[in-house]
């Protein structure tokens, strides 16, 4: 997660408001707050992360992302960030509305499951993959819609979603995703980043 939340701060510009949707304990947004000046808010649905936040001086509430979203005003932050958390949801495509509503830009990141260790533990064992970024087995996993760069990539152009960058992340690599490359970074990248308008 350290080298996510590092591409995701660099795609940052300083002294922003940012809300953190399924912000965790808050390490994005103590790294946000520290290196960038950032304004930073967090919405995070488990009660003990919520205190672990409180605890750290980070300005927090508890909610469900999936429920609670439309309480935000449109327009009321500059960046809303979702990491890894699009692909949990029961009807993703209507949180991805509101944090288009409520941001002027949004950063998701993604597990990607068209990664190349998982399509091959699937094809050579039969069996669901565990994998560093997919530790969960079939039936613990909060996974609820398996998705790829290559899916969110088609989606976006589909709903007629701005995308200004996608980055793919593998180990301590990243690179830029374009539509040129798209098929062998879906290939080569453990999470996708993307930057929507």
């Amino acid at each position: 997660m350290k080298k996510e939340f590092k591409v995701i701060a660099d795609l940052l510009p300083k002294n922003v408001r940012v809300l953190d949707v399924g912000c965790g304990d808050g390490s994005l947004m103590n790294l946000l707050i520290d290196e960038k000046n950032i304004e930073a808010r967090g919405l995070e649905l488990r009660e003990e992360n919520v205190k672990k936040c409180i605890y750290k001086g980070l300005s927090v509430i508890e909610g469900n992302a999936e429920t609670e979203l439309h309480q935000f005003p449109d327009q009321s932050f500059d960046f809303v960030v979702l990491s890894q958390t699009l692909q949990a949801f029961y009807n993703p495509e209507k949180v991805l509305k509101d944090l288009l509503r409520i941001g002027k830009s949004v950063i998701i990141s993604i597990p990607n499951f068209g990664y190349w260790k998982v399509r091959t533990k699937l094809l050579f064992f039969g069996k669901m993959p565990v994998t560093k970024t997919l530790p969960n087995t079939w039936y613990n996993t909060p996974n609820l819609h398996m998705c790829t760069i290559k899916d969110l990539f088609d989606f976006c152009l589909e709903k007629n979603i701005k995308i200004n960058k996608v980055i793919g992340v593998n180990e301590d690599n990243t690179s830029e995703i374009k539509k040129s490359n798209l098929e062998m970074k879906n290939l080569f990248s453990k999470l996708g980043i993307f930057l929507l308008g």
